[in-house]
This record gives structure tokens, C-alpha cells and sequence, in this order.
């Protein structure tokens, strides 16, 4: 979707372009009438399918700042296939230098009560520390359904879960 700015400035830049069109042709104030005409009575999206030289290109859409790579989504493509894992179950992650004071707290408390093989602590509020989401896999859920785990993670959270506005939350057994 384009906004209004863009639009009008593509407007103004096809009626210029249709004035030029008009002003070397034969039949040119029925030309810019047309064009004019086609412009208020048409969509952005009927003119993008239009076959006209006239019609706007679609804009890029840009991707918002706040949405981050998951580590846990991310492939490997380096790593041979049947290479074995480099870390494991005794390792426990170090802690990125790039957190927040609110990450870290919760990267404390999260990884002193698991031990988790894997820990990804997001302030995904912006900033502001009203929402995270967490993604955590620790050998203490094995046994356990989705819920109770994370069950498990809000009990250790407690007080701080009541100040937040929301987290987003994924488990699992390593």
C-alpha cells in the first residue's frame, strides 16, 4: 500500500508526464483529460495492473526494526550433516553483552534455576521491558508437558511476570 505522499507525488509526476505526452501529440487535451480522469477514478492497485507507462512501480516493503532471528530457527549450512553437536547438556550459554538490565535479570534467574543448554531472553516491548519472550530448552522439563514446563518458568519468573504486560514463551527438552 502506498501513502498518501507517494501517491500524490506519483500523481503530479504523471500529469506532468501526460502534460509533455499532450503538448507533442495531435489530440492532446483529450490525452490529459484521459489521463487526469484515470488517476481520480482508479485504485493504486488497479493502476500497479494497468498497462499504462504512467502507473506508479510498487514500493519495497520494509521490514519492521523490532522483528529479530530466533537462534533456535536459524540453519547451519557449514556444518557438516553428520557432524555431532558441539555443546552438551553441561554447557550452559554465556550471557550476550548486548542485554538490557531487564534481560539480564531474567537471564539470571532463568539460567540459575535450569541450567539451560539453550537460553534466548528478548525484551520485545521496544524497550520499555513490559514484554519478552524467552526461549529456553533445559534438561529439568524432561517428562514434562508443555504447560508444566511452562508452568514451571512463570513460578521462577513470579513477581516479575505480574509487572509485565505479556511473554512470549517456548520450551523444550534438549
Amino acid at each position: 500500500m502506498i501513502c498518501r505522499a507517494c501517491l500524490r507525488a506519483g500523481s503530479l509526476g504523471a500529469v506532468v508526464t501526460a502534460r509533455a505526452e499532450a503538448s507533442s501529440s495531435r489530440h492532446g487535451a483529450q490525452n490529459l483529460l484521459q489521463t487526469t480522469r484515470t488517476r481520480s477514478l482508479f485504485s493504486t492497485a488497479s493502476l500497479a495492473r494497468a498497462q499504462s507507462p504512467i502507473a506508479p512501480a510498487p514500493l519495497p516493503r520494509p521490514q519492521p526494526p523490532h522483528r529479530r532471528i530466533s537462534p533456535f530457527s536459524q540453519r547451519l549450512y557449514s556444518a557438516p550433516a553428520a557432524a555431532p553437536p558441539t555443546t552438551s547438556s553441561t554447557d550452559t550459554p554465556e550471557r550476550p553483552d548486548f542485554m538490557s538490565e531487564g534481560e539480564a535479570q531474567v537471564w539470571d534467574l532463568l539460567l540459575a534455576e535450569f541450567a539451560p543448554t539453550e537460553l534466548v531472553v528478548q525484551d520485545i516491548s521496544g524497550g520499555c521491558g513490559s514484554m519478552y519472550g524467552i526461549e529456553i530448552s533445559s534438561e529439568r522439563f524432561r517428562g514434562l508437558n508443555m504447560l508444566k514446563q511452562q508452568r514451571l518458568v512463570n513460578s521462577v519468573l513470579g513477581d516479575l511476570l505480574k509487572g509485565w504486560h505479556g511473554v512470549q514463551l517456548k520450551t523444550r527438552v534438549p
